[in-house]
């Protein structure tokens, strides 16, 4: 199927003189006008109704559906989605669900009804039936079951490289510590970097989670301590896991990093638990938040994206745990 890009390329104009000419908004000249009109004829191409009612409606208003504001991470995502829109004049909607899904579906119903200009989704749950495309919208670190694009961090990787860093800091035998999601996250990839890297290094390793959430974080973490006493090495499925991990090992006598090595996953450095600071797989949490804003313009606009998944580099950011 062509895009409105591949009209613009064949005419030779830019997408924004198409995209006049298909909301006839705009001075057009005639010659450019008849060729943008023979492009698309020869394309067949069909313009994005969507898209184009909401341009026509100049809407600019974009949502943002997040679990919980309160997290450092999806604070400073935020931060960086809102300034990106404010950039090119678009304002934020927050839509603050708790994790809840009966509050994500009030909010994407609301949401529906009043017509934004996109969304930007982030959700745990499984709400998949009741997600649409007919407004734009990308995910972050979550697949539904229909073809939704979606921005992440390279998790594999991400994975692999603190397995890499936990051995060459010493470690023996790894662990890896998170919790189940219901539905197909990005963040599931953590844990298999983290496999696929220790078995190709033959190392005896343990793997330790239950269903998200935790409703019990001292059991959870005093079950770890108490079977696997011999792990010399954790890798934690987030900064916050690690954070609580540090806090509960400290209770039962064993020292960060003499002891064991930990290792957490986010980059949120600043937040008052992390004492001592922690060595961590830094997310680029700015460049996933301003890539997500400008794929979202492109779906605005009517263009195809080139993929479904945008992966994003990783780096790992030395603390005093390892």
């Amino acid at each position: 199927m062509s895009s409105i890009k591949d009209v613009a390329n064949l005419a030779g104009v830019a997408v924004g003189t198409v995209s006049r000419v298909i909301n006839n908004s705009g001075a057009v000249k005639p010659e450019t006008l008849r060729k943008v009109k023979a492009a698309i004829t020869q394309l067949n191409y069909i313009p994005n109704e969507v898209a184009r009612n909401f341009k026509m409606q100049k809407s600019k208003m974009v949502a943002l559906l997040l679990p919980t504001i309160w997290h450092p991470f999806f604070s400073e995502l935020a931060y960086y989605i809102e300034d990106e829109l404010d950039r090119e004049g678009f304002k934020l909607i927050l839509c603050n669900s708790g994790g809840k899904p009966e509050k994500e579906l009030y909010y994407l119903d609301m949401l529906q009804q009043n017509k934004v200009a996109g969304i930007v989704g982030i959700t745990y749950n499984d709400i998949d039936k009741n997600v649409s495309t007919d407004i734009p919208i990308v995910s972050i670190d979550r697949h539904f079951d229909k073809k939704i694009t979606c921005v992440t961090s390279d998790n594999f990787e991400g994975g692999r490289l603190a397995l890499r860093e936990l051995v060459k800091a010493g470690v023996r035998k790894p662990a890896f510590i998170g919790s189940l999601t219901e539905v197909p996250s990005e963040t599931m990839n953590r844990k298999e970097g983290f496999i696929h890297e220790a078995e190709a290094l033959g190392l005896d390793f343990v793997v330790y989670e239950k269903p998200d959430p935790v409703t019990d974080e001292e059991q959870f973490y005093s079950e770890f301590i108490r079977e696997h006493g011999d792990v010399d090495g954790v890798f934690a499925i987030t900064d916050m896991f690690a954070a609580n991990y540090i806090e509960r090992a400290g209770k039962e006598g064993i020292r960060v990093p003499q002891d064991v090595k930990v290792i957490g996953y986010d980059g949120i450095q600043d937040h008052q638990l992390f004492h001592p600071v922690l060595s961590t797989i830094r997310q680029p949490v700015e460049e996933m938040a301003r890539t997500t804003i400008r794929l979202l313009f492109k779906k605005i606009e009517g263009e195809t994206l080139d993929r479904e998944t945008y992966r994003i580099p990783v780096v790992f950011r030395p603390g005093e745990t390892t």
